[in-house]
């Protein structure tokens, strides 16, 4: 298994303009593009090591021109300077602070899209419906950030909601940001689905893993593959799926299993399957090494109901409070329709401290 080559993070200037001249030089050669799909993986890594690059000597480049101007303004004598020095040094600042943020960022995945679980806890369709709240909540969400999201695979409550589904997002620094909802979410809320309008509470697990990169080498033999296809499910009407496009692949070493329903091709449907399977391979090997070190991660222990990371109370007060950093707000419809940044940034923020 090879890691990706920009997890080195983001203050390694001096590794991340070496490997921007050594992909320089390596699409020189006459042959680069004969490998399409490396050639632009490559060319998307450059775009991302030159976009820290810039984004380190950004605030450098800034405080230079506020001095700059702060010299010109006391060799001029003049006051009119004032406005424009404030606002770079605001600027400057600014930048500093994306800094800050983005040295949060520096686990070895932390840029890779991001693909995300929802299952139901107990609660039956009260449940099922939380997972589709949740659901709604995120594709908002990654919309605000500018991801793409697709849903990949999803299993339908008997009444309402749903019992399952895992979806992609890709983006800059999707996982990274997304490592923070791992766990146990609660609500409690007046169920619609009691007709004594009696207050329920209700569980939804949420595992999130790195859609890792090409540049990962993580190799499946497939005679330790069982496929199994099978008609896709869905809400019926022209839009079935006749045939039997849906796949499902099931890891005998590990027994890990996967499954994708949402394409109309099987192929497809399989590709993205096995993308899911290796993402799940290489989190396991991950999980290995930290209990060899005895230093796992909090976001990679097992999701278990004893694990609530975060409660959503609608009745009979209204609040979302996260039980691992302390941060709440009373305003529970701007969070369930995606304002989710405040409580991102808080974990991350949280997990930077020192630990006593």
């Amino acid at each position: 298994m090879r890691g990706p080559p920009f997890s080195g993070g983001i203050f390694d200037l001096e590794g991340k303009l070496r490997r921007i001249a050594e992909i320089e030089e390596i699409s020189t050669n006459p042959d680069f593009w004969s490998d399409r799909s490396h050639a632009m993986t490559l060319g998307r890594e450059k775009t991302r090591l030159q976009k820290d690059v810039d984004a380190f000597v950004a605030p450098t480049r800034a405080l230079k021109d506020a001095a700059e101007l702060i010299e010109m303004a006391e060799a001029d004598n003049e006051a009119g300077f004032e406005v424009e020095i404030s606002a770079t040094v605001d600027d400057s600042r600014k930048k500093i602070e994306a800094l800050e943020f983005a040295r949060m960022m520096s686990g070895e995945n932390d840029r890779a899209d991001a693909l995300v679980s929802i299952n139901a806890g107990m609660g039956g369709t009260e449940s099922q419906d939380w997972v589709q709240m949740l659901l709604r909540m995120y594709l908002m969400w990654a919309e605000r950030k500018g991801f793409v999201t697709e849903i990949l695979d999803e299993l339908p409550g008997e009444e309402a909601g749903l019992k399952h589904v895992t979806f992609q997002v890709e983006g800059d620094w999707a996982f990274g940001y997304l490592r923070a909802e791992i766990g146990v979410h609660r609500l409690v809320r007046i169920s619609p689905f009691d007709g004594n309008a009696r207050r329920q509470t209700t569980f939804a697990g949420i595992s999130i893993l790195p859609d890792i990169e090409e540049t990962v080498e993580i190799e499946v033999n497939e005679d330790d593959l069982r496929v199994d296809t099978y008609r896709a499910g869905g809400a019926g009407g022209q839009h079935v799926n006749k045939t039997d496009s849906a796949v499902r692949l099931t890891h005998l070493p590990t027994n890990i299993v996967v499954q994708c329903q949402n394409e109309r091709s099987q192929m497809k449907n399989r590709s993205k399957a096995m993308k899911m399977l290796k993402a799940k391979l290489y989190d396991l090997e991950r999980r290995k090494k930290d209990a060899e070190r005895d230093k796992l991660e909090a976001e990679k222990r097992e999701i278990d109901f004893g694990s609530q990371i975060r409660s959503y109370v609608l009745h009979p007060y209204r609040m979302v409070k996260d039980l691992r950093t302390g941060h709440e707000t009373g305003n529970t419809d701007a969070v369930l329709n995606g304002d989710l940044d405040a409580f991102i940034e808080a974990y991350l923020m949280h997990g930077q401290k020192p630990k006593q």
